[in-house]
């Protein structure tokens, strides 16, 4: 009795150990087919995207490409003008952020791990996101920040002090463009170095820009200071215009791009709230948005690249009363191979 109950356990473990390798190939099988299923359809929009040789190449043999970024970033406000019959003045500017970052692209798609020292260290507690598409024909950056290091003065009949943690700000940023001469212009060759550019060449450019957010000054200041209010500015501004871009080749191993993208404000929705009374901006005299992006990228052979690039977003507004000028800037320094 013992032996056949001892036989029938072994037959059945024997029966579940037959199941479960069964159900693990069949799981590595799909995610096999998994893979390949993305891999084809990254595949496909890599090689969709039409392009004149002679100008622009792919990396040859190469599906991976790895980077090692050093970022840096920071947000500046200036402003002047008059408010309530009383002259006024203010320059504020965020701590830099500065961030280490690992990124992978595959066949075109990129995806990135960035660590900040200083957040670690609790002595920097802003936030940003960054997120950028580079293709042939369309492109586009953007970007948004909360931070509560703005610091700086106003001048409002008399000096007033900003230091960190008295303001909170939050401003989203959106830059995209349409590249007319995608053929033989590449805008990833000098941000994302998923293409090559062998020979010099030129873009017109159409461009859309959105740019929006708010400063609100904290209790901690109010309480501080009793002459500054409670205040919120609110402000929503969406632009059209154009520009150009232009990638300029040097001895096959240096390129050097730079373009700018003006664009005339078609929509703002501006505010300012004191104290709980809320204020529409007067009527706008000027009003832009100017999007500026420069890049050096040097390739040691075709497997091994370093860089340094350089985005702008830059608005001024003029409504009358106020003149204000917000200056949003990212640089990059990279090192990269192709695998």
């Amino acid at each position: 009795m013992t032996r056949r109950l001892s036989h029938g356990w072994l037959c059945l473990l024997v029966a579940l150990l037959l199941v479960a390798d069964y159900g693990v190939a069949q799981a590595q099988n799909r995610d096999k087919q998994m893979r390949q299923l993305v891999d084809s359809v990254l595949k496909a929009r890599y090689y969709a995207s039409p392009y004149d040789s002679d100008y622009v190449s792919r990396p040859e043999g190469t599906k991976l490409t790895l980077k090692l970024r050093l970022n840096q970033s920071g947000n500046s406000i200036h402003a002047r003008g008059e408010l309530n019959d009383t002259d006024i003045k203010a320059h504020l500017h965020t701590s830099y952020n500065t961030t280490l970052a690992v990124v992978a692209i595959y066949r075109g798609l990129g995806v990135g791990v960035a660590i900040n020292p200083s957040k670690l260290k609790g002595i920097n507690k802003d936030y940003e996101f960054n997120m950028h598409y580079y293709s042939n024909r369309f492109s586009f950056d953007l970007s948004y920040l909360r931070s509560n290091t703005l610091a700086g003065d106003i001048d409002q009949g008399g000096l007033l002090h900003l230091e960190k943690e008295d303001a909170e700000m939050k401003v989203l940023n959106l830059a995209a463009y349409y590249i007319f001469n995608h053929r033989k212009f590449s805008y990833s060759a000098a941000f994302t170095q998923s293409y090559i550019q062998r020979r010099s060449a030129g873009s017109w450019l159409a461009g859309l820009s959105y740019q929006g957010g708010s400063i609100k000054t904290t209790q901690q200041f109010i309480d501080k200071d009793e002459r500054f209010p409670d205040m919120r500015i609110y402000a929503g501004h969406v632009g059209i215009g154009g520009g150009y871009g232009y990638n300029l080749v040097v001895g096959r191993k240096w390129l050097f791009h730079f373009s700018a993208v003006p664009t005339f404000v078609v929509y703002n929705r501006n505010n300012l709230t004191i104290n709980g009374e809320r204020r529409k901006a007067q009527h706008m005299r000027f009003n832009m948005i100017f999007n500026e992006r420069a890049a050096i990228v040097y390739n040691f052979s075709t497997r091994y690249f370093a860089g340094i690039t350089m985005v702008m977003n830059n608005s001024v507004f003029d409504d009358t009363a106020i003149i204000i000028n917000q200056n949003k800037w990212r640089l990059r320094a990279f090192f990269g191979m192709r695998l």
